[in-house]
């Protein structure tokens, strides 16, 4: 908590006073350090849930750690982007915003790479709401699975999800002004491609592997 509370003040400090987070320095509406921390925030949900639903369809330690950890650290990644949009005086949640509009708003600005950004952002499969997310008959198939079929599942699930949020991360790490949220999410990028490696190790354990 001491952690997450530091991190917190320090994006208060770099985007505006310590006690509102509201000064002319801080965040727009539309910035990419507010679309990031809102969409990321919905992103890191999804993760948690599917996290929670396979550590109770199998019981496979290796499996269950790993949910384990995806929770706990994306849980906690979440109240830090929620705290900023607090501290900042911005909405958690804009109806009129596209998921992940926020990265097109910015691209072609990050120097010579702007249109494979453009090409990397992708585009959300039908049924998700954005890039690497579940669809609500996938998640039903993983709270329906057990067992090795509910492992294999919530690996590939959680591949996609990871691919997609390292899109997102990148993104923000290039965009975003906040320094302690640029640092946020290219941990997260470090983090999240580490798991990767290890989820496709896992998956070839269990005959599987992830999918296209």
């Amino acid at each position: 908590m001491f952690a997450v509370g530091a991190t917190v003040a320090a994006a208060s400090d770099s985007g505006g006073s310590a006690s509102s987070g509201t000064s002319s320095r801080a965040p727009g509406r539309y910035s990419p350090d507010a679309g990031f921390a809102r969409d990321m925030a919905v992103h890191h949900q999804q993760a948690v849930e599917m996290s929670f639903i396979v550590r109770d369809r199998t019981g496979d330690e290796p499996v269950r750690s790993l949910a384990y950890d995806i929770a706990n650290t994306q849980a906690n990644q979440r109240g830090m982007l929620l705290g900023w949009l607090d501290l900042w005086g911005l909405p958690k949640v804009i109806a009129d915003e596209p998921p992940m509009s926020w990265m097109a708003a910015s691209d072609g600005e990050a120097g010579g790479d702007g249109g494979h950004h453009g090409h990397d952002m992708g585009a959300a499969k039908p049924g998700a709401l954005m890039t690497g997310m579940a669809t609500k008959e996938e998640l039903a198939a993983l709270g329906a699975a057990h067992g090795r079929d509910a492992e294999v599942l919530y690996l590939q699930l959680m591949t996609d999800h990871h691919k997609g949020g390292v899109v997102m991360a990148r993104g923000c790490a290039r965009q975003c002004a906040t320094p302690a949220e640029r640092a946020l999410a290219q941990g997260m990028v470090e983090a999240q491609q580490s798991e990767l490696t290890l989820m496709a190790d896992m998956l070839k354990q269990r005959g599987a592997a992830p999918r296209g």
